[in-house]
């Protein structure tokens, strides 16, 4: 059997993460990127939702973790959300997670920090 992708792009969720004091009495938004390498089981041929990975529960999870408790550092954020998208689904292989944090406490100009996760299962 071969793999498909399932990528759900720029899920925005507000939340309070960051190593900075300020940024946990503030909060700000962040931004999640997933592609999920699934395992091409029946979906492909027999269009039925339950032999495929659901998205919108993919993205319930990942939501559940961008909100839920606070990580210094964006790097956790995106480690826990790949091995827990793995743990949900053994039908996925692979997840790449990419974290976005617009808001960044540092002296510049730049339109956001970002974090790339890979995980396999």
């Amino acid at each position: 059997m071969g793999l498909y992708t399932i990528t759900l792009k720029n899920c925005a969720f507000y939340a309070r993460h960051g190593a900075f004091e300020p940024e946990a009495a503030l909060g700000q938004r962040f931004f999640v990127d997933l592609t999920m390498h699934v395992e091409a089981d029946a979906a492909l041929e027999n269009d039925e939702v339950e032999s495929t990975v659901h998205y919108g529960l993919a993205y319930e999870i990942v939501e559940k973790i961008v909100t839920g408790s606070r990580r210094n550092l964006i790097e956790t954020l995106a480690n826990d959300i790949a091995k827990a998208l793995c743990a949900w689904s053994s039908q996925i292989r692979r997840v790449e997670v990419t974290v976005r944090k617009p808001s960044v406490p540092i002296p510049g100009i730049l339109d956001y920090a970002e974090v790339k996760v890979d995980h396999v299962a």
